[in-house]
């Protein structure tokens, strides 16, 4: 699939950022993030979701200007993604604008784009404005905000965005990309951002947590060649797995406790077939939005990276589903109301913070421990962004394939209708070639298949 670029332009914001806020200070948990971006793609056929592969020019050039008038007025609310990175700590709000890039796709429609055998994960890639994988973490100087619009033939558009992962997490990105959606639509009062995780988390002007995580991270990368693939979980599916993780620890599992569970079991079972049937003891990561653990509730519009890991270990010992399952949950419900407020409390909560993260990262550099990492977007919204021509038929993550930095790592996506799971695998291509043989998995989920055939 070619791409040819249409235009490159700076979408700066319809008014200009008041002077007191210029610097856009990052939050303490801000500095946990590893990776530079949030890349996301939302996929929209041309005539409100329907199959027909007829399209207006006007029209699509209508929808085009719409984007761009849209984005500019929603930037003055979200006013930091028109910015540039100071520093490693903070944003110089100075309306130099949001990297905005259109492109044609040549020869391709979108339907076909879609179509059976499901779409090319490395061409998803290229629907994005940035560069994946990339372990350069120093943003000074670069764009916060970075979308690409990729027409189809026939008028099928995918919406490339890159947006710094430093000042997003998903729930921020989906709150920012729905307010853009509904101010495209002209509805009153769109939802604002609140930016209240820097007064609850405050940074002083070290790097010690950024420090900490990079060592973390770093210490659960390994070299190698990874591969990603897309596990996709009908409601069917689900219900069978909840019913198979139920315990009398775990008495309803939710969705994404039931998929991780059952991941995480395949998982285990590939390195324990890799390793010459030697169970090794194993570490699921868990990223938790914080935003419903206290009491009350934080704003769901806040913005900022309100999330922490929970951790799950499996010993070394013959585990089966439920008990994995059992872990996950403990581990999320570690980090409650009290956990919270622990996190918020001076030099206490630095050195409870810096322990957390020391162990992880000790834990998961062990000799003989594997790890896997494990993201949730479900439930936050992303299919609920309709610009004016219907919701997306399509939401996806990112593909690492060929990368030779290796991370075991899983994003959960909520399907279509809301009702199932898309998982984004990422492994190494030897545990990848044991995970997707896996019988039961593949009973229960099906492998990279076309988005137009799922609800």
């Amino acid at each position: 699939m070619e791409l040819k670029i249409v235009s490159r332009m700076n979408i700066k914001p319809s008014c200009p950022t008041p002077s007191n806020l210029r610097i856009f200070k990052l939050s303490l948990l801000d500095q946990l993030i590893p990776q530079p971006y949030a890349p996301i793609v939302l996929f929209y056929l041309p005539n409100d979701n329907n199959y027909s592969d007829h399209c207006d020019q006007n029209d699509i050039s209508n929808r085009l200007e719409s984007l761009r008038k849209s984005l500019s007025s929603t930037l003055t609310r979200f006013y930091p993604l028109a910015g540039k990175f100071k520093d490693q700590l903070s944003i110089e709000c100075n309306d130099e604008g949001a990297n905005y890039v259109e492109t044609q796709a040549v020869g391709f429609s979108l339907r076909q784009f879609l179509s059976h055998p499901g779409p090319d994960l490395l061409l998803v890639n290229k629907l994005l404005p940035c560069q994946l994988g990339s372990t350069e973490l120093n943003l000074t100087g670069a764009y916060v905000a970075n979308i690409q619009v990729n027409v189809f033939d026939c008028g099928g558009i995918a919406l490339g965005l890159c947006i710094a992962h430093k000042i997003l997490d998903g729930v921020a990105l989906s709150t920012f990309i729905k307010s853009w959606a509904a101010e495209a639509q002209g509805f009153d009062n769109p939802t604002g951002p609140n930016f209240v995780a820097g007064s609850l988390f405050p940074a002083d002007d070290s790097l010690w947590l950024s420090d900490c995580s990079k060592a973390m991270f770093g210490s659960l990368f390994s070299k190698g060649k990874s591969i990603t693939k897309r596990f996709v979980f009908n409601s069917s599916s689900i219900s069978i797995l909840k019913a198979q993780s139920a315990s009398s620890d775990v008495e309803n599992p939710t969705r994404v406790e039931a998929v991780s569970g059952f991941l995480w079991r395949c998982f285990v079972t590939a390195c324990k077939e890799k390793n010459g049937v030697v169970i090794r003891p194993s570490l699921l990561n868990h990223i938790v939005n914080l935003r419903r653990r206290t009491t009350p509730y934080l704003p769901e519009n806040s913005i900022g990276n309100l999330v922490w890991m929970g951790v799950a270990k499996s010993d070394g010992v013959e585990v089966d589903q439920t008990q994995l399952v059992s872990l996950v949950r403990e581990s999320t419900a570690r980090i409650d109301d009290d956990f919270v407020k622990r996190m918020m409390r001076g030099e206490e909560g630095k050195f409870w913070m810096m322990k957390w993260v020391d162990e992880i990262g000790e834990l998961g550099c062990s000799e003989g421990v594997d790890y896997m990492g494990v993201s949730s977007w479900c439930r936050i919204g992303f299919y609920e962004a309709d610009f004016g021509w219907g919701r997306p038929i399509w939401v996806s993550s990112f593909c690492l394939s060929g990368y030779s930095m290796v991370i075991s790592l899983v994003i959960l996506v909520d399907t279509r209708s809301g009702d199932g799971i898309e998982a984004w695998v990422s492994l190494d291509e030897d545990d990848m070639a044991i995970v997707e043989c896996n019988s039961q998995l593949l009973q229960l989920a099906q492998v990279d298949p076309s988005p137009l055939e799922l609800d």
